[in-house]
């Protein structure tokens, strides 16, 4: 994969790797960069450590940038090749680099974050130095975002596998030398998983290897350009969701021996004051809308393949007023369950499949909306979790449905 390496203190060996994925970041590169370089200088100041921008070949300034920018600790600069683009693509291209430079624990910040701090950098690189394999990111986030993580990540990845990782695409993660080897011989590799599938790739394959997880508070919220949850998906949705549906397919039997759940212990959680997110503007309207007439274009679709009542129920559901409006959460786990079925079966084109699920997830996005919108952040959470319990009861009717297929 690696196509361009500048590697200008020719390291060979590093204990500790911060990994910046980008593309067209010259503007941005520069902040994450130098807080990198404070968190690993004042963290982990007796390791040898380097930081490596792991690049798509960006035709704007942001090689130059990175290794312009002054830092007390080495850079390295690799791209892929011009016709590779992805995140996930670049991140391969670091569990490359942190096998051959024996890294002993990896970090990972994305280039365009205005919140990451030094502190981050030894939240997700601690743990691994310890037992754990993984760390997952614990942000505070407003409540409307990161929904596609809250109604579909977090909730499915949770009755699957049997672990409750609460952010599973958050987009930073630590991980081990050890896992960056797993990552790297992982022979389950898509297209999807090249571009913004790889985070929800990386948690599950974490969770397959039997690795020993945890979460880190990281304190402040991640702060880049917030979206509400009626903005356009763009490629997102289709590559997070088809890597999930992926995975299923290819650790059916580990997932179908997977009774309920368990916690994953959370580091730092209450140390120290916690910043306030970025509000999150819904578009109430736009979610109605692109849900009411999504599903009009699509029931013969939908009929294809769900059995009678849980098709009945859903043209209940979209026969309610936008004021009355309610998609209750074992309704929506047995849709999701379905649409994963009839994606293994192939019962439509897959890419089909994802887009008929697209305008259910608004719909369930616009009752979680309504039903949250007079809750603080704990009564939000308390209600997430009771979602994902409603998926690991639902369970059962996946197995069946999946044995039917």
């Amino acid at each position: 994969m690696k196509s361009v390496e500048e590697n200008p203190h020719n390291i060979t060996q590093a204990e500790i790797v911060v990994g910046i994925p980008s593309y067209n970041e010259a503007e941005c590169i520069a902040f994450p960069t130098e807080q990198a370089d404070k968190g690993l200088s004042k963290y982990f100041k007796e390791r040898s450590c380097v930081i490596i921008n792991c690049d798509n070949n960006s035709p704007d300034d942001t090689r130059h940038v990175f290794m312009q920018t002054p830092t007390s600790n080495p850079k390295i600069y690799i791209s892929t090749p011009p016709d590779v683009q992805g995140k996930g693509n670049n991140l391969r291209n670091l569990f490359a680099k942190a096998v051959e430079l024996s890294a002993s624990a990896v970090v990972v910040v994305d280039a365009d974050l205005a919140s990451v701090t030094p502190q981050w950098v030894r939240n997700l690189g601690e743990p691994l130095l310890e037992e754990f394999d993984y760390v997952a990111p614990l942000y505070v986030r407003h409540k409307y975002e990161g929904t596609i993580a809250t109604n579909i990540a977090y909730p499915l990845t949770r009755a699957l596998y049997g672990r409750r990782v609460r952010q599973p695409i958050g987009g930073d993660f630590g991980f081990s030398g050890k896992m960056a080897r797993i990552f790297n011989e992982a022979a389950d590799w898509t297209d999807d998983v090249g571009q913004f599938g790889i985070d929800i790739w990386m948690t599950t394959v974490a969770m397959r290897s039997h690795a020993p997880i945890i979460q880190s508070f990281m304190g402040k919220p991640k702060v880049q350009m917030p979206k509400g949850p009626a903005a356009d998906l763009g490629p997102t949705f289709a590559q997070v969701v088809g890597t999930i549906f992926d995975l299923m397919c290819a650790y059916e039997e580990f997932w179908k021996g997977v009774k309920w759940s368990r916690p994953t212990a959370v580091l730092g959680f209450g140390l120290g004051e916690m910043e306030i997110p970025p509000t999150v503007e819904v578009n109430v309207q736009g979610l109605w809308e692109k849900f009411s007439m999504g599903v009009e274009a699509r029931w013969d679709l939908y009929r294809s393949f769900m059995p009678p009542a849980t098709f009945d129920k859903l043209q209940e559901v979209a026969g309610l007023p936008r004021e009355a409006f309610e998609f209750p959460p074992v309704l929506w786990a047995k849709v999701l369950y379905d649409f994963a079925c009839a994606y293994k079966k192939r019962a439509a084109p897959r890419e089909n499949l994802i887009e008929g699920l697209v305008p259910l997830y608004h719909g369930r996005t616009l009752s979680f909306v309504v039903e949250t919108e007079p809750m603080n952040t704990q009564q939000v959470e308390e209600l997430i979790e009771d979602q994902c319990l409603q998926f690991e009861k639902c369970k059962p009717y996946l197995l069946e449905r999946w044995a039917a297929h």
